[in-house]
């Protein structure tokens, strides 16, 4: 099966703070998203390609709502906390945190876990208290992934190398996988690798050789999950991308990377049909 993940970040922000959010309206953001991609997903065999998007928590309300019956498209939220509520224990003491069982109210089926930008963010604050742990971070991202799993949840985690660990790759990659997963039902993941020293502006992106050979290691240490691309499916890795074997699909964020950068959704379609459509 395929997988086209699209995480929508902080893309809702409007430009006039900084942000990149050229598309709706605050309160409409969430809604035009939906409305202006799921019909034309509706041609894709849902039995053979799922869509997931990850939304901002503030939006997974309005999104779910603009939902149509049977839309392809499942709604998710960008990681959840460690502990979650439960019945007869902690009915809510989570304030800026995101359990897992509030995220299922809102009407996500998925989340997104390990991101680059959430292990940045956990190692911020080890830092803080003068830790470098890796490894504790992997703990804390498989604590988030049983929690969103016992909830009914699917998962993406994301795995990845820095430029600084690229000598060590089956080193680093292979314990974000090892303490990532486990005991965790592998039923309900699919890994999604970054390849982190090389996305940015002026960096050069990771080429076929070297993102079949981590998709093959990933296969081979995790007896054959699924794994996408995740370090920016777009127009113009489309077609190589989907002529690999191992890889069995992308995640999209931006969709225009000059002039008015962005997200759109009539390019995100265009992204998917390319990808979908072996580049053609």
């Amino acid at each position: 099966m395929k997988h086209i993940y699209l995480n929508l970040k902080r893309f809702d922000v409007p430009t006039e703070f900084g942000g990149v959010n050229r598309i709706a309206a605050i309160k409409d953001w969430a809604a035009y998203i939906i409305t202006n991609t799921q019909e034309e997903l509706r041609k894709y065999n849902t039995n053979e390609v799922e869509f997931a998007m990850y939304f901002p928590e503030v939006h997974l309300l309005e999104a779910a709502a603009a939902k149509t019956t049977g839309s392809p498209i499942k709604i998710g939220c960008q990681s959840v906390y460690r502990a979650d509520v439960s019945i007869g224990g902690n009915f809510g003491a989570f304030t800026t945190n995101r359990p897992a069982a509030a995220m299922v109210g809102a009407g996500c089926e998925t989340t997104i876990i390990g991101h680059c930008e959430e292990r940045n963010d956990k190692a911020g604050v080890l830092a803080e208290a003068g830790i470098v742990d890796p490894d504790a971070i992997n703990r804390i991202l498989n604590q988030e992934i049983k929690c969103a799993i016992d909830r009914g949840m699917t998962v993406l985690y994301c795995i990845g190398e820095k430029s600084e660990e690229q000598d060590q790759w089956m080193e680093v990659l292979g314990k974000q996988l090892e303490i990532g997963l486990k005991d965790v039902d592998t039923s309900k993941v699919v890994i999604a690798y970054e390849p982190i020293w090389s996305i940015g502006p002026g960096k050069t992106p990771a080429d076929k050789e070297y993102i079949t050979k981590i998709a093959r290691f990933v296969k081979e240490k995790t007896s054959g999950m699924d794994i996408v691309y995740g370090g920016g499916l777009k127009q113009e890795n489309a077609a190589m991308l989907a002529s690999i074997e191992e890889i069995d699909g992308g995640l999209i964020a931006l969709t225009r990377f000059q002039g008015e950068i962005g997200y759109y959704p009539e390019e995100y379609l265009e992204i998917v049909r390319l990808y979908m459509n072996g580049g053609m």
